[in-house]
C-alpha cells in the first residue's frame, strides 16, 4: 500500500495484520481521486473507519488542509498514528481512537468537504451513520460523501437530504458518491 500521488507519491504505508482492516486498494483509490479532482485542494477531510488512514493521507498528499481520522480499533490505531508520523502530515492530521458514532454525537459543530466512510462489508454501517450525519451539518454544501461498500450492498434507505450523485464498481468494491440535494 502506498500514496499514488501528490507531496508525498510513492511513500509506502504500513497497514494491520489479520483481517481487522480492508485497505482500500490502488486502483480504487486512484479511481476516487480522479472523481474528486480538485475537490481535494485545501478541504477538510475526515476518514470515519480510517483503518490504516490510507484515505487520509492520500487527501493531505493531493494538497487537502486538514485530516481528521476516527478508528475505534487499538491496533490499526497505532499503525495509523504511525503512517501519519512518518510521512509526515502529523501536524495536518487529527486522530482519535473512539466509535465512528461516538464521534458524530461528540462532534456536532465540525464541518467537512470530504467525509471518507469504509466500514467493514457487509454490516449495514454506512445507512446507520448516514442517518446519523442527517441530524447535524456536517458536510460542506458542496462537500463530498465517499462511501465504499462491497458490490452487492444497497444504500436504499432514505438519503435526505444526501443524494447519490455517482457510483462505481471494482471487483467486488463499489464507491457511492453522495452530496447534498440542494447543491
Amino acid at each position: 500500500m502506498r500514496i499514488i500521488a501528490g507531496e508525498m507519491r510513492g511513500r509506502q504505508l504500513k497497514a494491520v495484520e489479520g483481517l481487522h482492516t480492508r485497505p482500500t486498494s490502488d486502483k480504487v483509490k486512484g479511481a476516487i481521486f480522479s472523481v474528486l479532482g480538485d475537490k481535494v485542494l485545501n478541504s477538510r477531510v475526515l476518514d470515519l473507519f480510517a483503518g490504516t488512514g490510507n484515505l487520509a493521507i492520500e487527501a493531505l498528499s493531493r494538497g487537502s488542509s486538514e485530516a481528521v481520522l476516527v478508528e475505534k480499533n487499538y491496533d490499526a490505531y497505532q499503525v495509523i498514528r504511525k503512517n501519519l508520523e512518518q510521512v509526515g502530515v502529523s501536524q495536518k492530521s487529527k486522530l482519535l481512537l473512539m466509535d465512528a458514532f461516538m464521534f458524530i454525537h461528540r462532534y456536532p459543530d465540525e464541518v467537512f468537504n470530504l467525509i471518507f466512510l469504509d466500514p467493514p462489508y457487509r454490516q449495514e454501517l454506512i445507512p446507520k451513520v448516514l442517518q446519523s450525519l442527517k441530524e447535524y451539518s456536517y458536510l460542506s454544501d458542496d462537500g463530498v460523501i465517499i462511501a465504499e461498500t462491497a458490490k452487492d450492498e444497497k444504500l436504499t434507505d432514505d438519503l435526505y437530504p444526501f443524494e447519490i450523485r455517482k457510483t462505481a464498481e471494482y471487483g467486488d468494491t463499489k464507491i457511492w458518491y453522495l452530496q447534498r440535494m440542494d447543491v
